[in-house]
């Protein structure tokens, strides 16, 4: 049978060859749902926002579909207002502030659940209440809470005869504090949640041999916990660094930027650009520097992603 030596390993390799195109075939089939979603929901939408900024596009474009190109006119007006200075200052202060207090009292409360205790997976379930609830039911909350003449706290504060009922949601000064100290709230159990899991892939075994050498309590954290947790801490900030700089709904529902815009953000003056002064060219641009700002970051994220994973 000459003609089997010669032809049935190629007939062979190539039913494989077959098999593994029908199977890359079935795995794309499989990914055009994420795909459209994706580009329906998020491709067109960016790319909708991008040619409005360059457009006066007004309440009229609506209904008639025309927008007269208009070039950089409308990120000249965005960025030569009185406002975007004072907006772009208060984002950079929000999101630092916010980073670093959701982060330093995320992480101690992590290592505080590291160790067992009875409740400990009560507890640890607990804390991502205020993850779970919506920004605007929080903001609703904390408002009240903040109230000048009638909120929880400062009763509390006259109680103690620690201040006279400061505003802290119409006080210029007080505004940004206010917001800075509500996301915190929510941002800590996200900071709980991601630095507890990376905590608990550091092996004990480390610890019990540091203890042999006399590493223990913050020798022990600076020279085994900190190291190991490096790549963990990289995501949790660019994460929080994202999602922070994009916060809106939680600004508006406590002082809507106000007052005096002292609590302003490049968030919110889009969002009033857009649907309260109808000037969409101009808060689509507001909306694009602000994509760019995030963007920025987001490449940050996966380069520091990627070299800790080589690493």
């Amino acid at each position: 049978m000459p003609g089997f030596g010669t032809n049935g390993p190629s007939v062979a390799v190539a039913r494989r060859a077959g098999s593994r195109r029908r199977e890359r075939f079935i795995q794309q089939l499989f990914l055009l749902p994420a795909v459209a979603y994706i580009l329906i929901f998020f491709g067109y939408p960016v790319v909708k926002n991008v040619v409005m900024g360059f457009q006066n596009y007004s309440m009229k474009s609506f209904f008639t579909g025309k927008a007269p190109w208009v070039g950089l006119q409308n990120y000249e007006s965005v960025v030569s207002s009185p406002i975007f200075s004072s907006a772009l200052i208060n984002t950079i202060v929000f999101t630092i502030c916010s980073i670093a207090g959701q982060f330093v009292i995320g992480l101690a409360i992590a290592l505080y659940f590291r160790k067992r205790f009875p409740l400990n997976d009560l507890l640890r379930s607990l804390i991502l209440l205020p993850w779970l609830l919506p920004l605007i039911v929080s903001s609703a909350i904390w408002r009240w809470l903040l109230d000048q003449d009638n909120g929880a706290l400062n009763r509390i504060l006259e109680l103690l005869l620690l201040a006279d009922r400061p505003g802290w949601l119409t006080t210029t000064s007080l505004s940004l504090v206010a917001c800075i100290l509500v996301n915190i709230w929510i941002g800590i159990p996200f900071n709980v949640a991601i630095l507890y899991s990376g905590l608990q892939e550091i092996p004990e075994e480390l610890y019990e041999a540091g203890q042999l050498d006399g590493a223990t309590g913050w020798t022990a954290f600076r020279w085994i916990t900190w190291p190991l947790m490096r790549p963990v801490v990289s995501v949790v900030l660019m994460l929080g660094v994202i999602y922070t700089l994009k916060v809106m709904d939680l600004i508006l529902g406590l002082t809507g930027g106000g007052p005096a815009n002292s609590s302003q953000t490049l968030a919110t003056q889009s969002y009033h650009l857009s649907f309260v002064q109808f000037q969409f060219g101009q808060g689509a641009a507001m909306a694009n520097i602000l994509v760019a700002i995030s963007l920025i970051f987001a490449l940050l994220y996966l380069y520091i992603n990627k070299f800790a994973g080589k690493s």
